[in-house]
């Protein structure tokens, strides 16, 4: 009864969780539309959501809440040690090392003595003892040393940005994370002797020592039971596990948190986040599991990122950030001031002149998840003043996010390293087609798209070949360079479709060039490797390995021959066709109410990406793209119906 007691109370809960994830979903949309951060969007709609403005979701629920908050934490600190390539790190190891060590010695050198120096205007400070002044300044400044590698790595897969500059924004921020946990652990140690008035114990370092120890020696084991927990036989089971064991490691650190070691009158002082790190860091550089564990990280990762960015709104206390709004923008130039003093002097050591140096502040404005998590770790560890400073830190926190995100965005497509796709041209009335390659198959290809109508360019890289093919009768032409200009030259706007039948590297090329510079939104790609299907995938083309697509083709003659026959073009009294919704009069039509020849049918509606089953109550919008089965008579009836 009482558990069923706590299952009708839950549920009421998640409802409301769940409407609140959707629009933060929507308001994230809304968000990218006017150039800002998707995970501003969520941030926004959790605040509005939260217990400070509608309280559609109250204090007391967002309590019951916690263990998700855990969960999505731990995962996020699983993706960033996953992103501690080796391979990748050591191409700039001494920039990254110089600018962690310059950052961290000045922000928490200036930020202690901003601590120090705000005390008489913020009121729970003001009381306090000597001690507890340093461990409030120690604990205050090493918060702000923290990053967050969830935005980061967020806004870096939105713009799927890359080069010099995006590889030391992330290496610095993620290893950062891993530095201030190291630090932080050690700053908790000092600060309970100091707020004990103890003098300090000189087994104290080698206690922090251990400490640090015990955490890389559990995420170790972390790492080798993810490794395991991959040999489940479905994705879903896979990610669940993954999801369990975050919220266990944050069981395991409390119950660590009850030990004591060599008789020291301090409890032993467990970091979740930096086990997890670590088991992240280990699954991706020590196990062959790497690259799945990678592709799972991408996967769950939109989810993960919604849903902790909401919580993270539903939790902020506004009226801290309004209360004490002065020291807490104080509070922000200086750390904003201590990370520019960091990078500079960091570029100083190394003597590191690289293109965009002088704007690497502006990626390490942003603040969440591990910094959140660590202030809510001193509001637990210190009762009498750590919720205070846990609000204070998470006001700093709150505003960082707010302006980080959007200059971290800015800064990216600054420097040039973002590659986010190109505006889709719009359809000229006409059906182009380019196919990359020349050999029989793309002949034959273009011989049968010119059947139904479609203007086809077949483009080659070896004129031999193209030589021997002058007699066909398509138009074929060399492609000189695969470059911008050379696929201008091609008229590559006009077409509708791309066709890649080349090498996978030249296929990727290609697929790079039209993803970023021409917006082509059906792009299809022979594959001829499966291992790097996801890299074709990243980039919205549809990649097909012939070997399959074979197994797969027989299967469907075996179980469906009516369909398979119909799908190849086999039976000429009927064809496909995907048409786009222009007529106006048409827009928000029921399908019910539009007269159709007797022998076409509709199969399906893709709009904005999504495919509808239609029936006929469905409405069509501007812009569907409809997939109708008929004879070509039918079909080019309602092509024109619905063209208008």
């Amino acid at each position: 009864m009482f558990s069923f007691s706590i299952f009708n109370s839950l549920v009421p809960i998640f409802s409301a969780l769940f409407v609140v994830v959707l629009a933060s979903q929507v308001m994230g949309k809304l968000f990218s539309r006017i150039q800002l951060p998707l995970i501003s969007g969520f941030l926004c709609m959790g605040i509005i959501s939260g217990p400070f403005v509608l309280n559609f979701i109250s204090a007391e629920s967002v309590n019951q809440l916690r263990f998700l908050d855990k969960s999505t934490l731990a995962f996020i600190a699983f993706a960033a040690g996953a992103e501690l390539e080796l391979q990748v790190i050591r191409g700039y190891f001494r920039s990254i090392i110089s600018s962690i060590g310059g950052q961290t010695i000045a922000i928490l050198g200036i930020g202690s003595a901003a601590f120090f120096l705000i005390k008489e205007h913020v009121p729970f400070m003001s009381t306090l003892s000597q001690g507890e002044l340093f461990a409030v300044a120690l604990l205050g400044s090493t918060i702000m040393v923290a990053r967050s590698p969830s935005s980061a790595l967020g806004i870096i897969k939105e713009l799927r940005a890359k080069g010099p500059f995006t590889h030391k924004v992330l290496g610095i921020t993620v290893l950062t994370d891993a530095v201030v946990i190291i630090v932080f652990a050690v700053s908790v140690s000092l600060a309970e002797v100091l707020v004990k008035g103890e003098h300090f114990n000189v087994f104290l370092l080698a206690f922090v020592s251990i400490e640090i120890l015990l955490d890389a020696g559990v995420g170790i084991l972390i790492g080798l039971l993810l490794r395991t927990i991959l040999l489940l036989p479905t994705q879903l089971l896979k990610e669940a596990f993954i999801l369990l064991i975050g919220l266990g490691v944050f069981w395991l650190s409390k119950q660590l948190h009850h030990l004591h070691l060599l008789s020291l009158p301090i409890s032993l002082f467990s970091e979740p986040l930096l086990i997890c790190l670590i088991a992240g860091f280990y699954m991706t550089n020590f196990t062959s599991r790497a690259a799945e564990f990678h592709h799972i990280i991408e996967r769950m990762s939109p989810t993960i990122f919604l849903l902790f960015f909401t919580l993270v709104g539903l939790e902020l206390q506004l009226f801290v950030v309004l209360e004490a709004w002065q020291i807490i923008l104080v509070l922000v130039c200086v750390r904003t001031v201590a990370i520019f003093i960091g990078c500079l002097i960091g570029d100083i050591i190394v003597q590191d002149r690289t293109s965009g140096n002088s704007l690497l502040t502006l990626g390490f404005i942003t603040q969440a998840g591990i910094s959140i998590g660590l202030a809510k770790e001193i509001g637990i560890e210190f009762d009498a003043w750590g919720p205070d400073l846990a609000s204070l830190s998470i006001g700093v926190v709150v505003l960082n996010q707010l302006i980080g995100p959007p200059l971290l965005k800015w800064v990216i497509h600054h420097v040039g390293e973002s590659h986010t796709r190109a505006d889709s041209p719009d359809f000229d009335g006409i059906r182009d087609v380019i196919i990359f390659g020349v050999e029989s198959q793309s002949v034959a290809l273009a011989k049968q798209l010119e059947s139904h109508n479609w203007n086809v360019v077949l483009a080659g890289r070896n004129q031999q070949v193209i030589e021997q093919m002058k007699d066909e009768p398509i138009n074929i032409v060399r492609l000189p360079e695969m470059s911008e200009s050379a696929l201008q030259d091609l008229n590559l706007r006009a077409a509708d479709s791309i066709l890649l039948m080349l090498s996978d590297e030249e296929n990727l090329v290609l697929c790079e060039l039209i993803y970023e510079k021409f917006g082509i939104e059906n792009v299809i790609v022979r594959l001829h490797d499966r291992a790097n299907f996801e890299e074709f995938h990243q980039l919205g083309a549809l990649a097909i390995e012939p070997s399959t697509a074979m197994v797969n083709l027989l299967d469907q003659f075996v179980r469906f021959p009516f369909a398979a026959t119909l799908l190849l073009g086999m039976d000429p009294t009927e064809e496909f066709m995907e048409i786009e919704v222009k007529n106006p009069d048409l827009n928000r039509v029921a399908i019910r109410h539009i007269h159709f020849p007797s022998d076409v049918l509709i199969l399906s509606i893709y709009r904005q990406g999504n495919r509808l089953d239609s029936h006929g109550y469905t409405r069509l919008e501007l812009g569907d793209h409809v997939a109708v089965v008929g004879s070509p008579d039918s079909l080019a009836e309602v092509e024109v119906r619905f063209e208008g």
